[in-house]
């Protein structure tokens, strides 16, 4: 495997969580139905919302685009044991374009928190 590109991020969990609680569509629109429903099984979804968020940006970052050239549900972010990236739409698209077979996240949180760091890597030429 080769790296086509790394991206990282980070979001503040406050904010995220302020976010849910003004604009409760913020959630339907950023985020999978999966990552949706992990989220609210924990007694904390913003910290989970707020690890889906950063990471969905560094995943962006990682393809060289940001949100302007990426929909924000076309990156889902798996939850429960390693992380896991599953790109659809938009997101599929540019990792095709870059030539991007495979896209590993790690995540980690403070209390106030959550970092994301990604490596889009593509096959050996």
């Amino acid at each position: 495997m080769k790296i086509v590109g790394l991206g990282i991020d980070l979001a503040e969990i406050g904010r995220v969580a302020d976010l849910l609680e003004r604009y409760p569509r913020f959630a339907q629109r950023c985020f999978t139905e999966h990552e949706q429903e992990y989220a609210m099984r924990f007694a904390k979804p913003a910290r989970r919302f707020a690890a889906r968020f950063a990471g969905k940006e560094a995943v962006m970052k990682s393809m060289g685009t940001g949100f302007r050239k990426i929909r924000w549900k076309d990156i889902e972010i798996t939850g429960g044991g390693k992380p896991t990236v599953n790109l659809f739409g938009t997101a599929a698209a540019r990792a095709a374009q870059l030539g991007v077979v495979q896209v590993e996240v790690t995540i980690t949180h403070t209390d106030t928190d959550a970092m994301v760091f990604a490596i889009s890597l593509g096959a050996h030429d």
